[in-house]
């Protein structure tokens, strides 16, 4: 009875809305989810592993295109894309972009996207193929193809992308640029040369190749100019090649590097916001004290900071794991938490020893930039020493240590969860 409860509850309709949240936390969560890192790094392995079997199928002396391993390893992955594309179909309801759609909208407006297409191209065609005995071994291509899929998991290269869709006017004016430089080019060099070489450069259009192989510097040098006016265009036109590909270049870099510091300006905006004393602070304060943040890089077992010392700094953990040990128990610190708030108010000792247990990135608060900040900006002074002053709720600071007495609660009750 109890069985047939609890699967009731699961197939009522709360219960499906309750999996497809945790199944979207899991597929399109941040990576805070141990199982979400999981899923994505057995995924990630697949896809490396499709792409290895079409790569050495192709190698005669392996044997491999007939081999049932392979077959059955194919049938595998297909079975493995088709249901991760479908439940990303279903959890699709529960994306913030389609919040106020129905279900029925949000899954067809998801279905649209870039990377769901990626997703269906990585198991519908050659589950056609299966079902109508269509031999698609001439079109391996596709399950090259499934190495894009790679690229749902890296957030630099959804960062790349997010780059050239938002240059996307900058780089076709690039591309326009290009093509007149190729135009002209090979106009010039078929009014230079055309009676010259007749069989390579005696139309516009043979001209062009001789143009596009100049202008983007890789210079087979099946054609060359022979006279000396040909020579000087040849010249000309290598040098706008070069202006040629770096303005792209350029453009990509340039917009690359803003759209990484504006993600971790909102990662970090994120941090700030969640310390108690800075809680009554508006963007244009919290933006000021993120200018004075400096970066530091602890190793494996590098002691942050020794319990009993001085302390002056705050920090913020932006990637990695930091273990505050205490005189008769340890608490564990994950990316987006912070400690030491307390040494920014007065002068306190550490009130554990903090050690990094991997590689992080820690994100350092001094208490003299933060007073420098406060000399320039009075009123965020004022707010932050009135959170400082209430000694009421969840966030009660103790005088004596560097670490807020909430915090520590806060820390356990994240690591008893995880």
């Amino acid at each position: 009875m109890a069985a047939r409860r609890k699967q009731g509850r699961w197939w009522s309709s709360a219960g499906r809305r309750e999996l497809r949240r945790r199944c979207h936390e899991v597929l399109e969560g941040s990576g805070s989810d141990a199982l979400g890192r999981w899923i994505n790094i057995g995924l990630i392995l697949l896809v490396l592993a499709n792409v290895a079997a079409a790569v050495l199928e192709t190698v005669p002396s392996l044997m491999l295109r007939d081999a049932a391993v392979l077959r059955g390893f194919e049938a595998f992955s297909l079975v493995a894309f088709a249901l991760e594309y479908g439940v990303r179909l279903w959890i699709a309801p529960e994306d913030p972009r389609y919040r106020g759609l129905s279900r029925r909208q949000a899954r067809w407006r998801y279905a649209r996207t870039l990377p769901a297409l990626v997703d269906l191209a990585a198991w519908l065609p050659f589950l056609l193929s299966a079902l109508w005995g269509v031999n698609l071994r001439t079109l391996a291509i596709l399950r090259l193809m499934r190495f894009v899929k790679i690229a749902r998991y890296s957030p630099g290269m959804q960062s790349l992308f997010e780059v050239l869709y938002a240059e996307r006017q900058s780089l076709l004016a690039c591309l326009w640029l290009l093509a007149a430089a190729v135009l002209i080019s090979a106009s010039a060099m078929y009014v230079a040369e055309g009676d010259v070489q007749p069989d390579r450069l005696g139309s516009i259009p043979q001209a062009m190749w001789w143009a596009m192989a100049t202008v983007t510097t890789v210079g087979y040098g099946d054609v060359y100019p022979l006279t000396a006016i040909g020579r000087v265009i040849a010249g000309l036109t290598m040098l706008t090649g070069i202006i040629m590909i770096a303005l792209p270049v350029g453009i990509i870099a340039t917009a690359f590097v803003d759209v990484i510091k504006r993600r971790d300006f909102v990662i970090t905006w994120g941090m700030l916001a969640r310390v108690p004393l800075f809680a009554d602070l508006d963007a244009a304060a919290i933006g000021e004290i993120h200018k004075v943040l400096s970066a530091h890089t602890a190793q494996p077992d590098e002691i942050v900071a020794r319990r009993g010392e001085p302390a002056r700094s705050m920090y913020f953990i932006a990637s990695g794991e930091v273990e505050l040990e205490f005189g008769d128990e340890t608490v564990v610190l994950g990316a987006g938490q912070f400690f030491g708030e307390m040494a920014l108010l007065h002068s306190a000792q550490r009130a554990a020893t903090a050690r990094a247990r991997r590689r992080s990135m820690l994100l350092v608060l001094d208490a003299d930039d933060l007073a420098e900040v406060v000399h320039r900006h009075p009123d965020i002074g004022q707010r932050i020493r009135s959170m400082a002053r209430d000694e009421e709720g969840p966030h009660a600071m103790a005088r004596r240590s560097d670490i807020a007495t909430g915090e520590v609660a806060e820390a356990k009750e994240q690591a008893d969860r995880g």
